[in-house]
């Protein structure tokens, strides 16, 4: 049972009451992120969040820490393309002051010079480490073969240059644009009442004002034949990314995407996991990862590859892609999928923080909550017709984009590229 209710300024508070939980789960929403951005303010959502958490005019960065983790709690934040979240999860008779602390975080952030410099320099290093994982690298050269030349396609925490020239200035009205109630949801699950949490938010927010809320940049997909990335990098193994534009976040065939993603790489049972790395030794690390957006997504191949093998595994992985797409699935490979991600889904919203996070993303996003119940029920209509559908309409070799990072010369690397076509 989910209550929602909304604050005269627009602010929207939802929450699940569970009251054999000792624990509560807050997090303060806002539909800011890194599509919001552009080229020259690139990971400004990200630096804005960091900013948050280095004190405001009530509390310190120290006591924000110290009083959240001195009464058991945990605290936490993130930016994504969509979204920026801070949470917590901490005792129940200790939420209204965790609550307070996340709020002036959001309301009152000192935003100081020097603050932000230190802040900067931690980012930048943020960036350089990542750039230094191939694992992690190869799906920014993904991202931006999938989305050429929008926020999408970039870099979320920004490029060295972008973050750099980031000015205090800048900042303060990056948040005054976005940090206002009408574009925020306050998502809170546990052992919690919802009236007194509204009094409480409408306390806490009274003095805030709505605004107009700023639209994102949309995606069009102008791809008509396959795309590929070679990054030279003398790694003791290729790494590798595959990926098709898919549907996005609210498609009425999301759960067959799911379904495929389950069937296909989600767990050691998977078709890649078996064919690739237990039958053919062709890998260690394998997977698949469906994304999700407003209003696109994708559908990603990943693996770890020995540097001799990696036509060989790409050739396999192509097979696999292909089969899905022809040969309907047998039933009792269906099943499992289904028991899977019903079981995955179910065990997830046990906890306090994931069905947070669940339902503070549903509504930030569609401005409404579906209960497991009806989730369930959606899969549950999904068919094996509807899986040959689907992998036929996704897994199409021109909209297929791959990114490799390893040691591959000019030869091999014109040698894989003839493999997409």
């Amino acid at each position: 049972m989910y209550e929602k209710s909304a604050l005269a300024n627009g602010l929207r508070l939802v929450t699940h009451k569970m009251p054999q939980r000792n624990s509560a789960s807050v997090g303060i929403w806002l539909g800011v992120g890194g599509r919001y951005e552009h080229k020259a303010n690139k990971g400004i959502a990200h630096v804005l969040e960091h900013l948050c958490f280095k004190g405001t005019k009530k509390y310190s960065a120290r006591s924000i820490k110290e009083t959240i983790e001195g009464l058991g709690g945990s605290l936490n934040g993130f930016t994504s393309e969509e979204f920026t979240c801070y949470l917590t999860k901490i005792i129940s008779k200790h939420l209204m002051l965790a609550l307070d602390i996340l709020s002036d975080m959001v309301l009152e952030p000192l935003l100081a010079k020097h603050d932000l410099k230190k802040e900067k320099s931690v980012i930048l290093e943020e960036i350089k480490m990542y750039r230094d994982l191939p694992q992690a690298y190869v799906n920014e050269l993904l991202d931006e073969l999938l989305w050429p030349g929008h926020p999408l396609g970039m870099n979320l925490a920004g490029t060295l240059d972008s973050v750099s020239g980031l000015k205090q200035s800048r900042i303060a009205d990056f948040k005054r644009q976005f940090y206002h109630p009408a574009n925020i949801v306050v998502s809170v699950c546990g052992n919690i009442e919802h009236q007194r949490l509204l009094d409480e938010l409408s306390r806490l927010f009274s003095k805030a004002r709505a605004k107009a809320n700023t639209n994102f940049k949309k995606v069009q997909i102008n791809q008509a034949k396959p795309r590929s990335r070679f990054f030279y990098k003398d790694t003791q193994q290729s790494h590798l990314a595959m990926g098709y534009h898919s549907y996005r976040r609210e498609h009425p065939d999301r759960h067959t995407v799911g379904l495929l993603h389950i069937i296909l790489g989600a767990n050691m049972s998977s078709r890649l996991f078996s064919e690739i790395r237990d039958k053919k030794g062709l890998a260690y690390e394998i997977g698949t990862q469906p994304r999700y957006f407003n209003d696109s997504g994708a559908f990603f191949v990943h693996a770890g590859v020995d540097n001799h093998k990696v036509f060989t595994a790409i050739s396999a992985i192509l097979k696999e892609m292909r089969r899905i797409t022809k040969s309907p699935v047998a039933k009792n490979e269906f099943a499992r999928a289904k028991e899977y991600y019903t079981g995955q889904l179910l065990m997830s919203l046990e906890d306090t923080l994931d069905h947070m996070l669940w339902m503070g993303e549903q509504e930030t996003a569609l401005r409404k909550i579906k209960s497991a119940d009806e989730i369930l029920k959606e899969i549950n209509k999904v068919t094996i017709d509807d899986l040959l559908r689907v992998a036929g309409d996704i897994f199409k070799g021109r909209s297929l984009s791959l990114a490799i990072i390893g040691p591959q010369k000019e030869k091999e690397q014109a040698e894989i590229a003839r493999l997409l076509e």
